[in-house]
């Protein structure tokens, strides 16, 4: 179990359509906070500091070419043998008709990953990897902005050079000391992730003395690592890691409180597409059963201002969000 960090106070912003603020320049405005402390139950204040405010409000510029004060779909392109969702089914032709799929339903950008990161998976060789994924990306670069899904540095040089604008690292670069100069070096954007552990072991009892602070304290500390690297903020973004080294509950306790990470000042990013929890929760045969679990939890999400959702099933999202906007009236800036 991590140390606990810091005493200190957290201020998550309570999204309200008649809202004084616009939540990061985006869709969802606040007037109040939730005050979160360790060993301490949440308070409700209409007062935050200053600078809490000023990185809550605002406007995170666009990332890897994309504007994020509206909600961004990124449809995902597994290209490997032994993907928990598809099982290597879009491996005949290294995934470029699948992504091709995903572009015509409405994907604003494709993340494309050659090495399963479910739990349990092993690691996959550099080369293998390399010669997994550059074939797609190459093939859309230029099209729609890619991102190469990796953990490591030779891969996301490999990716960048064959066309990709943004390094997705599940490890939040603790798996490969190089990543960080390989983006640094490179200049694209990078997704952040939280992790603990690496898949081979990371559900072997998760622990965490408050999941959502920790979380939150950990993606700190790689957005500064980053930034210590050369990588400037307006190229970051981070994701809490819905799944990895994290139980049914870990994941539910981030995602009901998961606009406390705009605080961190970039935008955020959410993968729980078909992870198990949801059919736990939800039932559904196979991963693909999923799906309407899913779209639930991108919407509860999108209603608390997350602005990057990696799913599968991009036509039955992009459906969703267009009926959730409509309705509510507050899907666009």
């Amino acid at each position: 179990m991590p140390s606990p960090g810091p005493a200190r106070d957290y201020f998550r912003p309570l999204p309200d359509p008649q809202g004084r603020w616009r939540l990061a320049g985006g869709w969802v405005r606040f007037s109040a906070f939730e005050q979160l402390s360790r060993g301490a139950p949440p308070r409700i204040v209409p007062k935050a500091p200053p600078e809490v405010i000023a990185a809550l409000t605002a406007p995170r510029p666009p990332v890897a070419g994309l504007a994020v004060d509206r909600p961004q779909l990124m449809g995902i392109v597994n290209v490997t043998p032994d993907s928990f969702s598809d099982g290597g089914r879009w491996n005949a032709d290294g995934g470029l008709a699948h992504a091709q799929a995903l572009l015509e339903a409405g994907a604003d950008l494709l993340d494309i990953g050659g090495e399963s990161t479910r739990p349990g998976a092993r690691a996959v060789e550099v080369a293998d990897e390399i010669a997994r994924t550059t074939p797609a990306i190459a093939g859309f670069a230029g099209r729609v902005p890619v991102s190469v899904d990796t953990r490591k540095a030779a891969v996301a040089r490999a990716g960048v050079a064959a066309g990709a604008v943004m390094v997705n690292d599940v490890s939040g670069f603790d798996f490969d000391p190089a990543m960080a100069s390989a983006v640094a070096d490179t200049g694209v954007a990078v997704c952040l992730m939280h992790a603990q552990g690496v898949p081979e072991t990371m559900q072997d009892d998760p622990r965490y003395d408050d999941v959502l602070l920790d979380v939150y304290d950990a993606l700190a500390a790689r957005v500064a690592r980053a930034e210590a690297a050369g990588i400037p903020r307006h190229r970051i973004v981070v994701d809490p890691g819905i799944g990895f080294g994290k139980t049914l509950q870990h994941n539910l306790e981030i995602l009901r409180r998961i606009s406390l990470y705009h605080g961190l000042g970039v935008p955020l990013l959410l993968g729980a597409s078909r992870k198990s929890f949801i059919g736990t929760l939800g039932g559904g045969v196979g991963a693909s059963g999923r799906d309407p679990g899913s779209l639930a939890v991108t919407l509860a999400a999108v209603a608390q201002g997350v602005q990057i959702h990696r799913v599968h099933d991009v036509a039955g999202t992009r459906q969703g969000l267009a009926l959730w906007q409509a309705v509510t009236g507050t899907g666009e800036p």
